[in-house]
């Protein structure tokens, strides 16, 4: 986890993403990169009564006036972040003994620019998107989860006060969980204490949680399997009630066992996670 990219958009949930941003990199003293991505212009930006109506100059100066000035309170927003924390701006590339910063602005028509960007990176910072808010969006995170073939870091909206001390997986026996513990490891092999939970009736066919934590432990992770029953509630929604149970202040997860639109239709854990979590969470497809 030595390198994370973090797409930064000026967000309630942005000091969230930064702090945890950061809580990793002080793990593993990483490299952070700032990502603003300044869409690109339209060619047609209006509908009017003879149809759709091109780009005038007058229009085309005040998107990117408008542009410029959004791009430019994102940098303030990450560098007054790193300076107040006292991380300093990367010089050169080179392994890292501290954690460090860098910059970039690209242009793009969508959230393209998130996920090439990612495939660079061991870890993404992304912010859980809010009801009611434009941003974070839930386009970048499927951005970031699906393009870039790389595990994110999900950020409360509220900034956590660490990250990996007490870490719980979500074990549904799934191929998607499985690929997620592998992202994990250099998380597990520093936590305290790690739970793999299994919520009862809310698996596919797999190894056991018991299989799952014996074969942590040999790798050197200090982790115990734990059951939970559903009791009544929707899977997600017990996972992060048992996570917050145990103390835990990171959760696995393995994203859309199901499919996308299945759970769109009748819901599921994925969903509700990215919708209600409280604490961060580390999760891959």
């Amino acid at each position: 986890m030595k390198t994370i990219l973090v797409p930064v958009e000026e967000s309630g949930v942005l000091p969230s993403m930064l702090e945890s941003a950061l809580l990793a990199a002080r793990r593993f003293n990483s490299y952070i990169e700032g990502l603003h991505v300044r869409p690109a212009l339209p060619g047609v930006v209006a509908a009017g009564a003879a149809g759709l109506v091109a780009a005038t100059p007058d229009l085309v100066e005040s998107f990117e006036r408008q542009d410029r000035e959004r791009t430019e309170r994102a940098r303030q927003l990450f560098r007054e972040f790193m300076s107040a924390k006292n991380v300093e701006e990367a010089s050169a590339p080179g392994p890292a003994t501290k954690p460090s910063w860098g910059w970039l602005e690209e242009v793009s028509p969508g959230d393209d620019a998130v996920g090439s960007r990612g495939r660079l990176f061991d870890l993404i910072v992304v912010g859980r998107p809010v009801r009611g808010q434009t941003t974070p969006a839930m386009s970048t995170l499927e951005a970031a989860l699906f393009e870039s073939g790389r595990p994110l870091l999900i950020a409360p909206p509220n900034m956590p006060a660490a990250i990996g001390n007490t870490i719980i997986i979500a074990w549904n026996c799934s191929t998607e969980t499985a690929r997620t513990i592998a992202f994990a490891m250099p998380f597990l092999l520093r936590a305290r204490k790690v739970i793999v939970l299994t919520v009862e009736g809310v698996t596919v066919p797999g190894p056991s949680g018991v299989d799952v934590a014996k074969n942590l432990v040999r790798n050197g992770v200090p982790a115990e399997a734990q059951d939970a029953v559903a009791g009544g509630r929707g899977p997600g929604e017990a996972i992060l009630a048992e996570a917050a149970a145990r103390g835990c202040d990171l959760l696995i997860k393995g994203a859309y066992t199901h499919s996308r639109l299945r759970q769109m239709i009748f819901g599921g854990a994925t969903n509700h996670i990215l919708a209600a979590t409280e604490m961060p969470v580390f999760m891959a497809h």
